[in-house]
């Protein structure tokens, strides 16, 4: 009898859940569509008039069901969990193991420093929303999101073509490797990567947020660029034409520095005549190239690919995918198919052992 009320108490409480949270992003999204309906051909004067201030945005996340978002929970947490400790452990070994302080390490150093902000601007938020019946984030939270997750996702593209030059060197240049790959190129490097990610997020952020924006219901679990566009009643033709020039840049100039590097790797390995010289200078390219695969896949599907209908779902999965799974991955790809990463490991767990 006991356990039967508990789930009747839970059934109610799931099904009091949903409904609060319907009622609310519907009510959300009459009281918009009733007071903000702008016609694009109307004198910007009338706009700004009707136009009204949002002080905070409701985030609608990945589902309204109860049962689904606690699945969701459990499932990125322990995701969030595998990055945290996973990229804190990358640091460390780089750090404690003078071995790993080369070119190829700092650069995944900053790599997994980026991963780990990365996931602590998403993350967080994520799992206090997924246990909250009222999804809402105030407007300059949004805003400061929006800035830091662009900001170290551009930098994190930029920073795989950083690396990918890196591995052009030493499968290319290898007796002028450590004098090309001096340290002050490898710290210019990673600042440049940092400022132009810093800096194209900036411009994005001025521009998409001193648009009028007629709703606060965000189809997302976070701020992000494409969705918080869809809230605006002005013309967004030049954001949209900026957001263009913005992967251009972010994603494809990193993309083409990759390909170029990785096809002049390719044709060093093939002149190599040993397997086993091939299988060496293969492998210290086979993490980076998987990586990179992945991100800028995921990436370059998302924001130069084609619009449809069902899209923005999918733009949701693959924001997940990147803002989580990729910052998961990054750490175990790395260690896992690198054996200096693996003897530093044992190393440190001997130490402490």
């Amino acid at each position: 009898m006991l356990r039967e009320g508990r789930n009747d108490s839970g059934e109610v409480f799931a099904l009091l859940y949903k409904a609060d949270y319907d009622n609310l992003a519907e009510e959300q999204m009459l009281n918009l569509h009733g007071n903000n309906l702008f016609d694009s051909q109307k004198p910007m004067g009338q706009e700004k008039k009707n136009q009204t201030w949002v002080n905070e945005f409701i985030l609608l996340g990945l589902s309204s069901d109860w049962g689904t978002q606690v699945s969701l929970f459990v499932l990125i947490l322990a995701m969030y969990l595998v990055t945290f400790v996973g990229n804190s452990l990358i640091l460390l070994l780089i750090r404690q193991d003078s071995r790993l302080h080369t070119p190829m390490y700092f650069f995944l150093s900053v790599l997994s420093l980026v991963d780990l902000c990365y996931a602590n601007s998403i993350a967080p938020q994520m799992l206090a929303h997924l246990l909250s019946a009222k999804k809402s984030i105030p407007f300059y939270s949004c805003v400061l999101q929006f800035y830091v997750s662009l900001a170290l996702g551009g930098s994190e593209f930029f920073l795989l073509g950083a690396m990918a030059y890196d591995r052009y060197v030493a499968v290319c240049h290898p007796l002028h490797y450590t004098v090309i790959m001096h340290e002050g190129l490898c710290l210019r490097l990673a600042t440049g990567c940092l400022v132009a990610g810093f800096t194209n997020s900036l411009m994005e952020t001025i521009i998409t947020f001193r648009l009028p924006l007629c709703y606060n219901v965000i189809n997302h679990f976070a701020c992000e660029t494409l969705a918080v566009l869809r809230l605006a009643c002005g013309d967004i033709s030049f954001n949209k034409i900026m957001v263009a020039v913005s992967g251009f840049l972010v994603l494809m100039l990193p993309c083409s520095l990759v390909l170029f590097s990785y096809a002049y790797i390719v044709a060093a390995i093939l002149r190599i005549r040993s397997m086993q010289g091939r299988s060496k200078a293969f492998g210290t390219c086979a993490s980076h190239l998987t990586v990179v695969c992945m991100c800028f896949g995921a990436s370059i599907f998302t924001y130069l690919g084609p619009r449809s209908a069902s899209s923005v779902e999918e733009e949701k999965m693959v924001a997940l995918f990147y803002a989580l799974v990729a910052p998961m991955l990054n750490p175990l790809i790395y260690s896992l198919r690198n054996k200096e990463v693996m003897a530093a490991l044992w190393k440190v767990l001997e130490k402490f052992g």
